[in-house]
């Protein structure tokens, strides 16, 4: 029999991207009065993996990521992604968004996006929205699955990550 033990908390990541460049500050500016300081922001990453964004956002689409100082309880995760997606709303032109907010946690063995699209390897968090297991870390590094989208694949996405899981290293150690 296994015994129940609280989850480790986890480092809040959230994706950002647009094709107005402009927005990300003040988007910065609200996701820190939502979820309290970041310490790590990447550079702008290209977003050319995909057309299924454009015609709701244009082209061409920049991504930015941001990591959270304070760690989340693992749960939290649907109720982020309801606050992500009314602040997409706001941010929306009549009947179509400007940008797209992608919040996850990141945990010492994997990465988990929130998404309210369900798939057979995506599992039911509540309230509607699903966690989609992107990312495994073993043998030193991210591995990716048959699922995980091309741009958390990428390279530059997966050393922004291992960055982030090394703060998260030092985090845990400080709690």
């Amino acid at each position: 029999m296994s015994t129940p033990r609280l989850p480790d908390p986890a480092k809040l990541v959230i994706g950002v991207f647009t094709q107005d460049k402009d927005l990300f500050d003040p988007l910065a500016t609200r996701l820190t009065e939502m979820f309290g300081l970041t310490d790590t922001i990447s550079a702008w990453m290209a977003f050319d993996y995909t057309d299924y964004y454009e015609k709701e956002m244009g082209t061409p689409l920049f991504r930015r990521m941001m990591s959270f100082k304070t760690l989340v309880k693992q749960d939290q995760l649907a109720d982020i992604k309801l606050k992500t997606n009314a602040l997409e709303k706001t941010y929306g032109k009549i009947g179509h968004r400007t940008v797209n907010l992608d919040p996850g946690y990141l945990l010492l063995s994997r990465f988990v996006l929130a998404t309210g699209k369900d798939f057979a390897h995506r599992i039911s968090i509540g309230q509607g929205i699903y966690g989609d297991l992107t990312l495994l870390y073993k043998n030193g590094g991210f591995t990716t699955l048959p699922w995980t989208y091309p741009d958390y694949a990428d390279k530059t996405m997966i050393s922004y990550l291992l960055s982030v899981r090394n703060t998260y290293i030092h985090d845990l150690d400080t709690q």
